[in-house]
């Protein structure tokens, strides 16, 4: 009687000699960027065009590189279909707060004095998210590995569902209480001229321009972002229930969550970066000098319309809170 070898189990050859099945989230997402350290160029088009030199210039020569992206995980491993999933029970969650104040006439019993702390601080704010979506995607776009674009294309997303909401509540206060509110006039006249808002108007426009993908990831994530956000959804989030405004302050809650992975993925992206180069640690120490102070001065060109509401917060706090989500950040990144 003889007896048959047994197979060896058979890999996945796109995720090396591993001898597992590949999970969906893998399976959906490994080596998709065809295109990265590609020769001679990333596309299969002229080498000398614009976009193959701008890849080579921007991405390959970023001196924020690995010898192997392939290796990071998203913490939250979100698919397409996971995100979709997601986002839309919290969507449900957020068009329950929409209709229950609605119905309520929340926003009918707005005082004039938060009437005015939401014109001049929350009605512009569309523009810096705008701002903060659009380069989350140049980050996706340049990225060099899909398990890194889809993190960064998943918070763009999530940046167009926190202005969404911030619209769509302004246009409810409009009706309550004064049309002019909902219009472009009323967000783009502080954003351009009131010199509270140049500041971070400055940073972020500056921010467009930081082509190497490593600078433009290091500027957002790691800088402006935390800062932004420790400001909107957790400083807003205080503002508007010292001023019984419960709407905005869960909404801000809310946003939170969103960021929170963000954070996380930033974070695991870092330390992965690390533990493959150590050296990497001085590059990003270099960007977070340069664009880190960058945006604790545009939080404190803002800090102070905190302070003209019925209810304050103090400036200081506001921007106490900015430079805290900065540091936080930093050590869970393994920096700082």
């Amino acid at each position: 009687m003889t007896t048959r070898a047994r197979k060896r189990p058979r890999t996945w050859s796109l995720l090396g000699d591993v001898r597992r099945k590949p999970s969906a989230y893998e399976a959906v997402t490994a080596k998709f960027h065809y295109h990265f350290r590609r020769s001679p160029a990333p596309w299969e088009l002229d080498p000398d065009m614009p976009m193959n030199r701008w890849y080579l210039t921007h991405r390959e020569g970023s001196p924020f590189n690995v010898d192997d992206w392939e290796g990071f995980r998203d913490p939250a491993k979100l698919t397409y279909k996971d995100y979709v999933t997601l986002q839309h029970e919290r969507e449900l969650y957020l068009d329950g707060l929409v209709d229950r104040f609605e119905e309520a006439g929340h926003a009918e019993g707005y005082p004039a004095g938060w009437v005015d702390t939401f014109r001049s601080l929350v009605v512009p704010l569309r523009f810096p998210m705008h701002v903060l979506q659009m380069a989350s995607l140049y980050v996706g776009q340049m990225a060099p590995s899909s398990f890194i674009t889809n993190c960064a294309h998943f918070q763009a997303a999530d940046e167009m569902r926190r202005l969404q909401r911030i619209a769509y509540w302004t246009k409810v206060v409009s009706n309550a209480h004064d049309d002019a509110i909902a219009t472009t006039e009323a967000a783009r006249g502080p954003w351009e001229d009131d010199a509270a808002w140049q500041p971070l108007r400055e940073t972020l426009e500056t921010m467009l321009v930081a082509y190497d993908w490593g600078e433009a990831f290091a500027a957002l994530n790691l800088a402006v972002k935390p800062a932004f956000d420790a400001m909107v959804n957790v400083g807003l989030r205080d503002l508007a229930r010292r001023n019984e405004d419960e709407f905005i302050a869960l909404a801000c809650e809310e946003f939170d969550r969103d960021a929170a992975r963000h954070r996380a993925w930033t974070a695991a992206l870092v330390r992965y970066a690390l533990e493959r180069d150590g050296g990497l640690a001085e590059v990003l120490e270099g960007w977070r000098g340069s664009w880190g102070p960058k945006a604790l001065a545009a939080v404190e060109g803002l800090a102070p319309l905190f302070e003209g509401a019925p209810e304050p917060l103090a400036a200081e706090e506001v921007v106490a809170l900015a430079r805290t989500a900065q540091e936080e950040l930093a050590g869970a990144a393994g920096l700082g």
